[in-house]
C-alpha cells in the first residue's frame, strides 16, 4: 500500500485514525552529515500532517494521538510513510525513523491482536532494514526492561541499528546508553547551541565524545545553526551534525551540501576552543580548599565558663582555638594564645575560672560558608581586622557549625587558587594563559594546518609602569589586549596572555600581517591618552633605565614578532618559542614595529 503526499489545506480529519486512512500524512527529511567531509550520510524522517492546521506539525499531530489513544498507531504509519517516500525518492544512506519505547517493546505484536510493529513494517518494506536507523525517542519511558532489551536483540538480527536520541535530556541518560548499547547516540541541540562560546556545555560534549569512543557510538551533534558551533564539534571528533545550518526539513531528501559549508567542514583550520574553566570552577567554588583546611574541632555552649576553656585546651594542645556555640550556630571565637596568656597571670583563674566564657571571646569572629565562594573569601580577607590571621575563622553549613581553620592555610589556599587560576586566564585582561596557550599551539601542530605565531610585546612599558604607578599601567595592558582582540578572528585566531607586558596571536587568518599592523596602529594611538598633557605635549616621559640610569622615554610602543609555521614542521611548542626569540631580537630595530621570519628556516638557530 502507497501512501500519496497529499497536502491538504482546507481543515484536517476528525480523528488521527481518519488522518491515516486518507493517507494525509507527508514525510519530511532532514540531512545528517559526516563532519569529515561534508558527505550526506543520511536523513532523518520526519513526519508532517495537513498543512494550514494544528495538525501540521509532529507536537500537534502526537498530542492529538495521545487524546485519542492512537499514538501507537501513529508512529507506526509515520514509520511506514517516512520509509515509502524515502524508497520512492531514492534517497541515499541511512534512514533515522523514530520510535517510543512502547511501540518498540510491541514491534511483533502489542499483546492484543495487532500485529502492526516495527518488524513488521520492516519486513514490508523495499528498504532493506540494513539502512533503518530506530531512534529511541527522549520522551521514552521503559515499563518491562527484560522485553524491550529482548525485543531489541531481536530488531537488530534483522539488520537495523539503534539511535538514542536527544542525549542529555529528559529520559536520554547514560542508564539508558549503557543498556541499548546504540550504534548512534544525539546530542540533545542544548548543549550544542552555542558551544563555541559556552566552555561548561563544550566539556559537557567533549565528555561525551570521550564516552562514545568507550562504546562504539557514533555521536551526531543535533542542532547545528552556527558557522562556530560546527567547528567546535567537528573539531571535536564528533561524527555527524545534523541542524538548520546543514539543511532543513524538505520534501525531497538532499543530494550534497552547500558549497560554503562543504568549504568549511573541509577547511584543514581548526577552531579556537572555549575557554578551559575547569580550575576556574574549583577556585570560584572554594568549597573544596575549605574542606580540606576544615578542622573538625570541638565547640563550647554559649553557657560554659572558663575553666571548661582550660580544660579543653589541656586535652587538645593542638586546638589553635574554640568556637562558641547557641543552637549549633557559632557566636564567638576564643583564641588559645590570647586565653592562656590571660588565664596565666597571677590569681585570674581564681578570679575568672567560675565566670562566662564569653569575657575572653572575640564576638565577632570571622564565619565563612562551607561552599564559599574564592571572592568571598579573597573578600573577608582584605579587611581591616586582621585577627583572623591568630584566631582563625569558623567554618559552617548553612550556617550550623562544622569546624574551624587557620588562617595560615587559609591565606596560603587563596594564594595557591589564584595563581592556579592565572596559568589558566590573566586575571587582569581574562585572556588565555599559559595553559591554553600551550594546550592550542599543540593543537595547530598536530592539526597539520599552516599558522603564524605573533609574539607582542610594549617597547618602554617599564619605565612608564615606574613613573605612573601599577594602576595606570594596567590600564594600559588592558587598552593593549582590547587592541589585539579586535584584530583577531574570534573562531580560528587565538589570543594569550602569556603574562606582564607580553602577548601572543596565533593566526590562521590569511591577512595575518595587515592584521597585525592593524593592532600596532590601533594601540600606538591610543597608548597617548595614558599620558599627562604635558608628557603628551613633550611626547614622552623623563624615567629610569633597568641600570637606574635618568634617561627620556617616548611613548610606550608595541612590536610584534612573528614566526611563520607551515605545516608538519614543528613538533612541540618550544621549537616555536626558541624561534621566535629571534623574532623578538629583531623587531626592536624596525620602525615598523613587525618583523616576520619562517619556523622552517631559523628552527636549528
Amino acid at each position: 500500500m502507497q501512501f500519496s503526499t497529499l497536502h491538504v489545506t482546507h481543515g484536517a480529519p476528525s480523528t488521527i485514525d481518519a488522518l491515516i486512512a486518507d493517507r494525509a500524512l507527508w514525510a519530511v527529511f532532514q540531512p545528517i552529515v559526516r563532519l569529515a567531509d561534508g558527505e550526506i550520510a543520511g536523513h532523518e524522517g520526519l513526519i508532517r500532517g495537513p498543512a494550514d492546521t494544528s495538525l501540521a506539525t509532529p507536537r500537534g499531530l502526537f498530542t492529538q494521538a495521545q487524546q485519542e489513544g492512537s499514538a501507537h498507531r501513529l508512529e507506526i504509519a509515520a514509520a511506514r510513510v517516512c520509509c515509502e517516500s524515502f524508497t520512492r525518492l531514492e534517497g541515499a544512506g541511512l534512514l533515522f525513523i523514530n520510535a517510543s519505547a512502547a511501540v518498540i517493546e510491541a514491534s511483533f505484536g502489542n499483546g492484543d491482536g495487532d500485529a502492526d510493529g516495527i518488524a513488521t513494517l520492516l519486513g514490508a518494506s523495499a528498504l532493506l532494514p540494513e539502512r533503518v536507523v530506530i531512534e529511541l525517542t527522549e520522551q521514552s519511558v521503559i515499563t518491562d526492561h527484560e522485553r524491550f532489551d529482548a525485543t531489541v536483540r531481536a530488531l537488530r538480527s534483522t539488520g537495523a541499528a539503534f539511535a538514542l536520541d536527544d542525549y542529555g535530556s529528559a529520559n536520554a541518560s547514560l542508564n539508558l546508553w549503557v543498556r541499548l548499547v546504540p550504534g548512534y547516540v544525539k546530542i540533545d541541540r542544548f548543549f550544542i547551541d552555542n558551544i563555541a562560546l559556552d566552555p561548561l556545555k563544550f566539556e559537557a560534549v567533549k565528555t561525551m565524545a570521550a564516552f562514545a569512543r568507550a562504546t562504539g557510538a557514533e555521536l551526531i551533534a543535533e542542532g547545528i545553526e552556527r558557522p562556530t558551533d560546527l567547528g567546535i564539534v567537528r573539531d571535536l571528533g564528533i561524527t555527524y551534525g545534523q541542524g538548520f545550518l546543514l539543511g532543513r526539513p524538505a520534501a525531497l531528501p538532499s543530494q550534497t551540501l552547500p558549497v560554503p559549508i562543504q568549504q568549511s567542514l573541509r577547511s584543514s583550520q581548526i577552531t579556537v576552543y572555549p575557554s578551559h574553566t575547569h580550575t576556574h570552577r574549583e577556585a570560584s567554588k572554594g568549597g573544596f580548599e575549605l574542606d580540606r583546611m576544615l578542622i573538625l574541632a570541638p565547640s563550647l555552649p554559649l553557657d560554659a565558663r572558663n575553666d571548661h576553656v582550660v580544660d579543653l585546651f589541656n586535652v587538645a594542645p593542638d586546638l589553635h582555638a574554640v568556637a562558641i556555640i547557641d543552637n549549633g550556630r557559632p557566636v564567638a571565637l576564643i583564641n588559645r594564645r590570647a586565653f592562656m596568656d590571660q588565664y596565666a597571670l597571677p590569681y585570674h583563674r581564681e578570679l575568672f575560672g567560675k565566670r562566662p566564657c564569653l569575657q575572653f571571646a572575640n564576638p565577632a569572629p570571622l564565619v565563612v560558608e562551607r561552599y564559599a565562594t574564592l571572592e568571598q573569601v579573597a573578600h573577608m580577607l582584605a579587611n581591616d581586622d586582621l585577627r583572623y590571621l591568630s584566631d582563625g575563622l569558623i567554618i559552617t553549613d548553612s550556617g550550623r557549625y562544622v569546624g574551624l581553620a587557620t588562617g595560615e592555610r587559609l591565606v596560603r589556599a587563596v594564594t595557591e587558587i589564584r595563581l592556579e587560576a592565572a596559568r589558566y586566564a590573566n586575571p587582569l585582561t581574562f585572556l588565555p594563559g599559559n595553559v591554553p596557550i600551550n594546550s592550542h599551539v599543540e593543537r595547530l601542530i598536530d592539526s597539520g594546518v599552516d599558522f603564524v605565531a605573533c609574539y607582542v610585546d610594549l617597547d618602554d612599558f617599564k619605565p612608564f609602569n615606574d613613573y605612573y604607578g601599577y594602576w595606570q599601567g594596567d590600564e594600559v595592558l588592558k587598552a593593549a589586549a582590547a587592541a589585539l582582540r579586535s584584530v583577531c578572528e574570534p573562531a580560528y585566531d587565538f589570543l594569550g596572555h602569556i603574562g606582564g607586558d607580553d602577548f601572543l596571536m596565533l593566526f590562521q587568518s590569511a591577512d595575518w600581517h595587515s592584521r597585525s599592523l592593524q593592532a600596532i596602529s590601533r594601540f600606538n594611538e591610543e597608548i597617548k591618552r595614558f599620558y599627562s598633557p604635558e608628557d603628551r605635549l613633550a611626547g614622552g616621559i623623563y624615567s629610569e633605565d633597568r641600570s637606574r640610569r635618568r634617561l627620556f622615554f617616548g611613548f610606550v610602543t608595541m612590536s610584534i614578532g612573528a614566526v611563520r609555521v607551515a605545516a608538519g614542521t614543528a613538533r612541540i611548542s618550544e621549537e616555536i618559542g626558541a624561534v621566535a626569540a629571534i623574532a623578538k631580537r629583531r623587531v626592536k630595530k624596525e620602525r615598523s614595529g613587525m618583523v616576520a621570519i619562517d619556523f622552517a628556516h631559523h628552527r636549528s638557530v
